[in-house]
């Protein structure tokens, strides 16, 4: 059993978060979950505390984190709303090195340009259209990326392609360099984030993956 048993989940509820709280109860994790409407939440679990709360309320995060061993975020961009990521990672930095949380497991797109990579033409096209018809929201990615790299936290950001909303796991490709894959399946990501909560081989680093 993994020594990360109290973990804290932003965005739970999301095309990707759902899959990720199913697969941590399904491994016997305590949870706790940051909510804007708690009680609009379907899924009833022993295992899961729920917070009512915002990512962008550093009160609202410190509240989460307490008593958790590390901090998985699926946290996606609310429509009509200024971009949401690089103010939700300041507080979670700042919670972590307050409650003393080590791990930092969070997802972003294939835009995020990180100073290894070598994106191919196909990539580097989805990552220019990003920046051209979602400009805000894009730059504000790079923004939490450029934030964890600077931070001392064991941070993983994880850079995904489509998102596919399946329980079939066929298995993934990691690259640090260039996304390997047009899709990720929910399920598959799920259990990548999970198996990193107990590695160390991609700490500090921002993997782009996809399913076989």
């Amino acid at each position: 059993m993994t020594n990360h048993h109290h973990i804290a989940v932003i965005g739970g509820t999301g095309k990707s978060g759902k899959y990720l709280v199913k697969k941590l109860l399904e491994k016997g994790f305590r949870i706790k979950m940051l909510l804007r409407n708690p009680d609009q939440l379907e899924l009833h679990h022993p295992a899961i505390e729920k917070v009512k709360g915002d990512a962008r309320n550093t009160a609202d995060i410190v509240h989460l984190l307490k008593d958790c061993t590390a901090v998985l975020s699926t946290l996606g961009q609310p429509k009509g709303e200024p971009p949401i990521f690089s103010t939700a990672t300041i507080n979670v930095l700042n919670a972590m090195q307050k409650l003393n949380v080590k791990r930092y497991i969070v997802i972003t797109g294939l835009s995020v340009d990180t100073p290894n990579d070598h994106k191919s033409e196909q990539v580097q096209q989805a990552t220019d259209w990003m920046r051209s018809n979602y400009g805000p929201t894009t730059t504000d990615k790079q923004v939490e990326y450029e934030l964890l790299a600077q931070s001392e936290i064991d941070w993983t950001l994880v850079r995904l392609p489509l998102i596919e909303q399946t329980d079939v796991a066929n298995g993934i490709k990691v690259n640090l360099e260039d996304c390997p894959g047009d899709y990720i399946s929910a399920t598959d990501l799920a259990n990548f984030i999970i198996e990193q909560l107990d590695s160390a081989e991609y700490i500090g680093k921002a993997p782009f993956i996809a399913s076989i």
